[in-house]
Parts: C-alpha cells; structure tokens; sequence
C-alpha cells in the first residue's frame, strides 16, 4: 500500500466576536436554524385494511384523518427541542496562551496521524503539544469532572452498559463510561462508510475496499482487539433503490449485490479482559447517499414472518432489504442478509459455548443500517439463537444513531419481553428517525386511539431507550438548512462526545477531533477553518500503470460466503 501523504492545513487566527443571549422565554425554534421539516413532502401512507370489519370503521378513519388537522400534532408547530443553551461566543474558541501567529503559522505540514482509531487529525500545534478549541458557557451548569475510565471500570459494569437495567440512571447526567462505549461502537459503524466503495467509476463499486482480514488494520484501528470473520451483503430491492450503489463499468463486481456490513469477534486476550467478555459485533452499513431512500418508503407495516403471530409488523421496505436473496443472479445474491446473519451468530456461538467466558452479542447501525440491526436483534432472539445449553441467555445490546422507526407497538413489545436492550443516539432535528410513519406513531393521540381499535397493527413506535441530542448545543457547528448535515454520523459522535446533561454545557469530554464532522460533510463553523467534505482518495484511486498511463488499480475479489454457511444456516432455523 503506498503511504499517504502528508496533510496541508490552513489555519487563520479566529476573530474575537460577541454574541447576545437570547431573551428569556424565547422559542427554541427562534434560536435555530429554520427546520425544513415543515416543507418536507412525505410518501402517503397508504391503509392496509383490517383483517375484520366492525361497525367503528368509518368513524375511527375519519378520526385519523382529521389528526392531520391538529395543529398541536404537526411536525412543523411542535417544538424542536426542549431546551436550547445560550450561544456561544467564537471568541471562546481562543486559548489565551496560544501565542500571536507568524507569517510561518499559517502552513502547517501534519503527517497524517493514527488517532481515535486512524482518523486523520487537523491539528493545530502550539509549541510541542497541540491545541483544540473548547467551547465553554457560563450560562450553564457547571459539570463535575469526569472521572477516569480504565478498563477495570468496563469489565466490573459492562452488562450496566450494555443495558440490563435499561440504562436508569445512566443518560442524563451521562455516564463517562457509557459515553466512551457510545462512541467506540460507534468508530465500528463509522468504519462501514470509511470503507465502502461509492465510486460508480470503479468496477468494485458497492463493495468492501479492504479484505477481510486487514479491514481494522487498513482503517488504522489494529488496536480496536477485533477480528472481522464476515462481510454481510444485500440484494438490489427496488422498495429502497436509491439506498444501494453500482458500477457504471462494464466490468462490474455486481449489478444485483451491495456490500452492507461485517460481523466481527473479540479476539485479542487483552482486549476480552478490558471488556470482560468475549464480544460478537455486528455493524451494518447506512446511507451513503443522500437521504431520497426516504421517499422510497412505502410506509407499508407487514408482519415478519419470524413466528406464527402476524400481529408482529415491520415496515416492509426494510423487511424486504432484510430477507431478499436470488440464486440466479450472482454468488453474492446467494443468501439474504437475515440467512448470513443467522449462519455466523450460531457458528459463533457454537465455537465459543464451551470457553470459559461470557459472550455478549452488540449490534450497531446508523440510519437505514439501524433498522437493519433492529431487525437482526430481533430476530437472532426470536429464533434462540442467544441461548446457550445451560439455557442462559446472552445479553443482546443495540447503539443505534438516527435510526428510524421499525415496526408497530407489537414488535415493540416482543423486542422488549425478549431482551432486546436499544440505546438510541437522535438528534431531535434529524427527520430520520420521524420516518416512517410520519403521522401514524405512538406520539400522536389520536393516532393512538385509532392504532388501539386496530388492535395495535398501524402505528410505527421505536423501540428502546433514547439519548437525546441537539446539534444546536455545539458552538463548532454552522447554521445551516442542509438536513444531510443533521444525520451525519460524524455529527452524531461529535454530539456524544461534547453532551454531559440537560442544562450543562457542552464540552469535549474525549478530546476527540472536532475536524471528524466534516470528514463528509459541510456542518462546522467556517471560522475554523477546516475544508468540508476533506476526505478523498488522491487521484480518486489512479495510479501509474508500468506504461506510464493513469489506472484504476486492480483489487482482489471481494470476500464471498463461507463454504459452510448452508450448514450453520440449517442449524440456526432448526433452533426455537
């Protein structure tokens, strides 16, 4: 691999300025950007019938339809946050101890540096240390200092973390440790997007860029203690068309296939012990699109068809991503996600049952992608496949990040009378997680009432405990109407890393870099003088053939399924 060269980073002073505190009782939505969520057009929402009439029907949909009528349940009057903090000044930004720049300061050469998991740094240096800008507010709660994270810390309270009590106690103030583990999970899912191959020029367009076995080291995170041991992909679905990517070259991979994620086992002894479990790790990929999946959606509730109770509904684009394979077309197309998925947790499972040691099953995904690890989540458990001989049961634990919803209040409750613990990171001004089901949710009262005399097979509900965050907290981050920016992922550990509470001020807490949000998108403030959209490939992956000529590289093939994947996949829908 050749190396990567060196950074050029431009840095200006940051100009001191002012900012004025909003009045008292002013409206949160007079503070923030203007939301675009009031002008958004959604798909309709077409009604499945009743497997039953009854003599309520007409009044109850006429109920429905006049909740669209109801000022107080539309997106574009309610509220957008519960609170919004003071703004805060850039003159904050500067560290009185940085000294005045010389004409020299202002070209700063900065290899490229393996930090939070080989995520290039723009860093600005100040001596022999580096310095990043903080964001302090005296007009908020003054926070106690974190203590120390170390790894006897996780290894005592790690089923806290992974949820067994919910979280109580845990959110709000958050939890040093459980934020530390938010982000890490996190930095797994990141890796999907840094990875994935989204260049329609490129014959391997939609795969993997890196095998399987040098996938943590070529993301510089060799240090994360994982090993990959599969890579997970989907079939084309023409209900989410514009989720997937393909080749325009004539010699594509795959017209049919699209690499969605990996699964992946915590191997290192030293890595097991800072946890204190072995870890199975599932991360499915989201969008790397822009978000016009979303219009893709049918808003369709169907049941799963993972156990005889129909009532148990989902939404049928995501379950149609979920559960599609075709024989016919190519070698990657063979088995769906849900079959790859099911195959490997019992494989593993089965390898590891008679070690010494407990095993816990964590599942990430961000956008689309957490739908995709809600629906894995569930069904894993719905088929047993967490339960060991002894009939214990292995905690399965979900970090979702602007995840939408899934399925209806009785997926909701099966997920939650199974185990399923879900932690949901949501920026309250992410439409993501308003989808599907834009009116027909458990938010809406008289939705509510129509979803109760439809026996609960209507209304979209999410699932889990959720993490509220609010971009407009970070003084880092530009106004702006893009609503790309307020899904970010990048964005949405920025926010992890800087919240501590409700009424405390936002403040890194990990010290992690803030140039990460603009890895792929254009959301920090511009007089930080960080370049949007700064991740790229030199030359777009061109390289000098022996004759001179610019190239697209030559890759191996991509990492296919497993031999045995038909057995373990018989056994895991053997199991109840």
């Amino acid at each position: 691999m050749p190396l990567n060269p060196p950074t050029i980073i431009f840095i200006s002073k940051i100009p001191s300025s002012t900012s004025t505190p909003p009045p008292v009782g002013s409206s949160p939505a007079s503070i923030l950007p203007s939301s675009p969520i009031s002008s958004l057009s959604f798909p309709s929402l077409p009604l499945e019938p009743p497997t039953s009439l009854f003599s309520t029907q007409t009044s109850v949909l006429l109920l429905f339809f006049m909740a669209s009528f109801l000022p107080t349940h539309s997106l574009a009057s309610k509220p957008l946050v519960s609170h919004v903090p003071s703004p805060i000044s850039h003159s904050m930004f500067q560290s009185p101890s940085l000294k005045p720049k010389t004409s020299s300061d202002h070209l700063i050469r900065v290899p490229r540096q393996v930090i939070n998991h080989g995520r290039p740094a723009f860093l600005r240096r100040h001596g022999t240390g580096t310095v990043r800008a903080q964001a302090t507010d005296s007009t908020t709660k003054q926070q106690p200092e974190p203590k120390a994270v170390g790894s006897a810390d996780l290894a005592g309270r790690w089923k806290e973390i992974q949820g067994c009590n919910d979280w109580t106690g845990l959110l709000d103030p958050i939890d040093p440790l459980l934020r530390t583990e938010v982000i890490r999970y996190g930095e797994f899912t990141q890796a999907c997007y840094d990875s994935f191959d989204s260049d329609e020029f490129s014959s391997h367009c939609g795969t993997c860029r890196f095998d399987k076995g040098s996938f943590f080291e070529q993301l510089g995170m060799s240090d994360c203690g994982y090993r990959v041991n599969r890579y997970l992909y989907a079939s084309t679905n023409p209900n989410i068309g514009k989720f997937f990517r393909h080749s325009k070259n004539s010699k594509a991979w795959s017209t049919d296939a699209n690499w969605m994620g990996y699964v992946a086992v915590s191997e290192d002894a030293n890595a097991i012990k800072r946890l204190g479990r072995r870890d199975i790790l599932i991360s499915w990929r989201g969008t790397v699109t822009k978000m016009e999946w979303i219009e893709d959606l049918v808003t369709v509730l169907k049941p799963t068809g993972f156990t005889s109770d129909s009532s148990i509904r989902v939404e049928s684009g995501f379950l149609d991503l979920y559960v599609t394979n075709d024989t016919s077309k190519c070698h990657y197309c063979k088995y769906s996600a849900r079959e790859q998925i099911l195959a490997e947790v019992k494989r593993l499972v089965d390898l590891y049952q008679d070690e010494d040691e407990e095993l816990s099953i964590t599942i990430t995904g961000h956008s689309l992608g957490g739908a995709l690890a809600l629906l894995s989540a569930y069904d894993i458990a719905e088929k047993g496949l967490n339960v060991r001989p002894d009939g214990t049961k292995i905690p399965i634990t979900l970090f979702t990040y602007g995840g939408p919803r899934v399925g209806n209040m009785k997926f909701k409750e099966r997920c939650e009378k199974l185990g399923v613990k879900v932690l949901r990171s949501v920026n309250v001004h992410d439409k993501v997680p308003q989808v599907p089901g834009v009116m027909m949710n458990d938010k809406n009262v008289v939705a509510k009432v129509v979803d109760e005399l439809l026996h609960r097979s209507m209304a979209y509900t999410h699932v889990g405990m959720q993490l509220s965050l609010d971009h407009a907290w970070s003084s880092f981050l530009k106004k702006t109407n893009d609503v790309t920016c307020y899904h970010n992922l990048e964005m949405y550990l920025h926010l992890v890393d800087g919240y501590h509470g409700k009424n405390m001020k936002f403040e890194s807490a990990t010290q992690r870099d803030v140039a990460l949000v603009n890895k792929s998108c254009d959301f920090l403030s511009e007089e930080l003088g960080l370049p949007p959209n700064w991740k790229q490939y030199e030359n777009k992956g061109l390289v000098r053939s022996a004759d001179g000529r610019l190239v697209l590289p030559a890759r191996a093939p991509t990492d296919g399924h497993p031999p045995d994947t038909h057995v373990h996949l018989e056994r895991a829908l053997q199991s109840s």
